[in-house]
């Protein structure tokens, strides 16, 4: 396996992941994830992956995380870590397709329109 990088998006969070063969450590940014992500719901979403096609602790992972919120972040390196998965060994991509984590999440906030304070809001109308 050469060092490839694999994206994930969610909403406006780019996430770029690189894997290699290790113990398991997973660095968020340079940082380790217990420092970057403080919810516990985060980790476990980047943990996920590994959980399901029963990998945990045989891939260390560098991700780069851009843009988005913090739960947006963690899905989009989520997703970038199950294509990489993928990627690496073809027999565990139907376990990750059936838990749905090579799907990408393609909702997107809705933009504001003119004449409207936002996206679906209107302001007061007064008939008189």
């Amino acid at each position: 396996m050469k060092n490839e990088i694999f994206v994930g998006r969610r909403k406006t969070s780019v996430a770029r992941v690189y894997l290699n063969e290790g113990n398991g450590e997973i660095l968020v940014n340079k940082k380790p994830i217990d420092k970057y992500f403080s919810l516990e719901i985060h980790k476990q979403k980047l943990n996920f992956p590994f959980v399901v096609t029963e990998t945990i602790g045989k891939y260390n992972v560098y991700v780069n995380i851009q843009g988005g919120g913090v739960t947006g972040q963690s899905e989009a390196a989520q997703l970038a870590i199950a294509r990489a998965l993928s990627a690496t060994d073809e027999s565990l991509k139907s376990k990750l397709r059936s838990a749905n984590l090579l799907t990408r999440d393609s909702r997107m906030v809705e933009r504001k329109k003119y004449g409207q304070p936002g996206a679906r809001k209107k302001f007061q109308f007064s008939k008189r």
